[in-house]
């Protein structure tokens, strides 16, 4: 299913990060996804925009390396990965001006390396200005995908960067992405779904059975159990769906799933501009034959349930292309722990020395007013 917004639907609903009163940042500390891995596999650079600034993202022909900088030349401003069809720096590059683990600028030619500074200028024998350089980013290659770490603070990572024992299993069969495009929302709306326990039946027809939310350090969790209208068997019925869903920081959401099959699915959302997000969609199967290798047919089986579970997500995503900012929410006690997660999420937008002062406030596990919390399937003996 197709969820990405039509250019008719492209309607200002933005508010803003200080509209929701998060903290001292406009844009959070975390991983977050900026591309498919496989985007960068001709070494042309990519031009991208995140966190309200443009960026040139590549793949170094020298070593593989991934590389993020800052987009614009500090000489004139050119940005350094726009498309570019006639300057001779891409013409004799090959259709890239990507040049070892560096790339020069489309306009003058100057080169700057992985690390951002400008190794040569080809027309200029002098010593190079120590201000000819751009901000290089720490990214990571990991499950297909390109992560950028940002902080606000510039500090280093929290926490590790995505990551699964799934993926280097032969038995499960990687995921395509699903690239759902820029949706104009605050991630807040989006973060809000990990507690929005009332919204399970009626958009998505889960009767659920066991429900709870668990608040801890950069992880938002919620588990929940019950049978499902939309990810069902060929029978049209559905076993009963076990999902232990955890954000891991504000930008990347992993869900265990036991079912009808073994799957892992990960929605990514990044914000574009303060008020609005890209969004990924992807869902890793274990062999539904049982196989050690999967194989053509469970790939097949494997790409069938991910479009289940897009369906799914969008229904989701429906709602929240329409939906007005819910900056103040009539919130009653069966809905969820909103306000709690709401806090939770704060921690991002503040410095790292505050953290504990969020986290002292929403941290434990929290169950709506009448359901049961969550426990284990059963071992099959």
């Amino acid at each position: 299913m197709d969820c990405r917004l039509d250019d008719n639907e492209e309607e200002a609903r933005m508010a803003t990060t200080k509209d929701y009163r998060l903290g001292e940042f406009t844009y959070p500390r975390g991983w977050f996804m900026i591309a498919e891995a496989s985007e960068l596999d001709t070494h042309k650079p990519l031009a991208v925009r995140f966190f309200g600034q443009d960026f040139a993202l590549y793949r170094g022909r020298e070593t593989g390396k991934i590389v993020l900088l800052d987009a614009y030349c500090p000489h004139m401003k050119t940005h350094l990965a726009a498309p570019n069809k006639t300057s001779y720096v891409v013409l004799d590059g090959g259709g890239t001006n990507v040049e070892g683990d560096g790339i020069r600028c489309p306009y003058h030619g100057w080169r700057f390396g992985a690390d951002g500074k400008c190794d040569h200028i080809p027309y200029h024998e002098g010593q190079i200005p120590a201000a000819a350089k751009v901000k290089s980013w720490p990214v990571v290659e990991s499950l297909g995908a390109i992560w950028v770490w940002h902080d606000p603070e510039g500090g280093e990572p929290e926490w590790d960067h995505p990551s699964l024992k799934e993926w280097n299993d032969p038995a499960w069969v990687h995921w395509k992405f699903d690239h759902l495009g820029v949706l104009n929302q605050h991630p807040q709306e989006v973060i809000d779904n990990i507690c929005d326990y009332g919204h399970l039946s009626p958009i998505h027809g889960s009767t659920v059975l066991k429900y709870e939310n668990e608040f801890k350090g950069h992880n938002a969790i919620q588990r929940q159990c019950g049978p499902h209208r939309t990810l069902v068997g060929e029978d049209g019925v559905s076993p009963i769906l076990h999902t232990i869903t955890i954000y891991h920081g504000p930008g990347v959401l992993i869900s265990h799933l036991t079912g009808l099959y073994d799957a892992v699915m990960m929605i990514c959302n990044t914000p574009v501009d303060d008020g609005s997000i890209k969004v990924w969609h992807a869902l890793l199967v274990k062999s539904p034959s049982g196989s050690t290798v999967a194989t053509h047919t469970d790939m097949v089986a494997a790409r069938h349930y991910q479009e289940m579970a897009l369906t799914a997500f969008a229904q989701d995503f429906e709602v929240w292309s329409h939906k007005a900012a819910c900056l103040n929410g009539l919130f009653i006690p069966s809905d969820g722990p909103f306000m709690k997660a709401r806090i939770w999420y704060k921690q991002f937008y503040n410095p790292r020395a505050k953290k504990n002062e969020y986290l002292e406030q929403c941290e434990g596990y929290y169950i709506p007013k009448g359901i049961a919390p969550y426990s284990e399937p059963e071992a099959v003996a």
